[in-house]
């Protein structure tokens, strides 16, 4: 088999606790590495801007997750990886997983990690509110678009990078992954889930501003998610009517 390309992708923000030992042990499994700073306050910063081993985009004020990652996707793109990887930089992804996620991607558009597909030793107990919305929305999306995902959250994944470019997001906040999965099945991608520990280090980490309110957090995934669906329903309705133009 071949050796793929691939990229490994961080979005960071403020995450000058971890960094440091996280690019060391990504390090190890991946010889290009893109950090994404999405306007970082902290020193994180100026310890990324020492670094010669790694890429580096920084956007000069916070942006969003959804943002940090769509810069990642058109890295990946203009400098023709075959394989993207995205992972977080707060220590809750494992790195030894990378050579897994890019194998996966020899079958699949999409790999995406699940922390609830299987136990493994020594797994954290996810805080309450997170992972009963991630269930209702999980199940939500599995519902209207016939899929079969176990995390619809989960920031570890690899992407093959010829379906980047047919992806349109727009989303720059946390919910970014729900306009993916929308277009995903729009796009009629093989997706498939890896299975990886569920871990927590920080508890009392913060999404930031009104979104620490699980209530409305919960209502922004919504939101997003029901625009996202219009717009794919409207999608699949005018792909209709124009097959049947055609017979006609």
């Amino acid at each position: 088999m071949k050796p793929r390309k691939f990229l490994v992708a961080l979005p960071v923000y403020n995450e000058r606790r971890y960094v440091a030992d996280v690019l060391a042990e990504v390090l190890r499994f991946a010889a290009e590495v893109l950090v994404v700073d999405d306007g970082s306050t902290d020193g994180t910063s100026e310890f990324l801007s020492q670094r010669r081993d790694i890429h580096l985009v920084r956007h000069r004020e916070n942006m969003g997750y959804g943002a940090a990652l769509r810069t990642a996707f058109q890295f990946a793109i203009g400098h023709h990886f075959e394989v993207l990887v995205t992972m977080d930089c707060d220590g809750q992804h494992e790195p030894r997983f990378i050579p897994q996620f890019v194998e996966a991607c020899e079958d699949a558009d999409i790999v995406s990690g699940s922390r609830y597909l299987e136990r493994f030793p020594g797994d954290s107990e996810p805080p309450a509110d997170r992972r009963r919305i991630n269930e209702l929305i999980t199940s939500q999306l599995n519902e209207e678009l016939g899929l079969n995902l176990t995390d619809a959250f989960c920031g570890f994944k690899a992407y093959r990078t010829e379906v980047l470019q047919r992806f349109e997001i727009t989303e720059d906040g946390y919910a970014m992954p729900l306009e993916i999965w929308v277009q995903a099945a729009q796009l009629k991608l093989r997706i498939v889930e890896l299975a990886i520990p569920l871990v927590y280090l920080d508890m009392s980490r913060s999404f930031g501003g009104a979104l620490d309110n699980a209530e409305t957090r919960l209502e922004v995934y919504r939101t997003v998610l029901a625009r996202s669906l219009e717009r794919y329903r409207v999608g699949k309705s005018c792909l209709l009517n124009a097959r049947q133009t055609e017979r006609g």
